[in-house]
């Protein structure tokens, strides 16, 4: 009978070695590529003639379509293989979450396939923004009565 010191040992000397350092360059080089293509869109809509809003605007709307286009061909799950946390970036992640379970379960059809699990990612997230925005305002609003303001 193996001892738990024995076991650790095993299990410590049979581990994969953790690439931590060579992880985090990729996820900050992956997520900082995707942050840099969302400010080269907004400032090459801007230079197309579009006010500040629109262009924000469009280039979030640019990097949904981009990010579901890259999940519908299969690249995003590559380039999420190099760059783990790195393309969990709010928008493109989000967009990658929403549409790959749609994606891959569309041959169930419209109704039970598509529609059932496109929010399977996404619907948690939205509950629980949403649970945790009521709650922030509910607080901010307390404190308002007392006289206490934050912003």
């Amino acid at each position: 009978m193996v001892t738990p010191k024995e076991y650790s040992t095993i299990v410590k000397n049979n581990s994969p070695k953790s690439k931590c350092f060579v992880n985090c360059i990729k996820a900050f080089l992956i997520g900082g590529g995707i942050c840099l293509a969302g400010q080269v869109l907004t400032e090459l809509y801007q230079n197309l003639g579009m006010n500040e809003d629109n262009s924000k605007t469009l280039t979030s709307v640019s990097l949904i379509f981009l990010g579901i286009l890259l999940t519908a061909i299969g690249v995003y799950d590559k380039i999420a293989k190099h760059g783990g946390a790195g393309t969990l970036v709010p928008i493109t992640g989000f967009a990658n979450a929403v549409s790959s379970p749609a994606i891959e379960f569309k041959s169930e059809g419209y109704v039970a396939g598509l529609g059932a699990k496109l929010f399977i990612i996404a619907g948690p997230v939205i509950v629980y923004g949403v649970a945790a925005s009521v709650i922030y305002g509910a607080v901010l609003w307390v404190l308002h009565m007392f006289g206490i303001t934050l912003f």
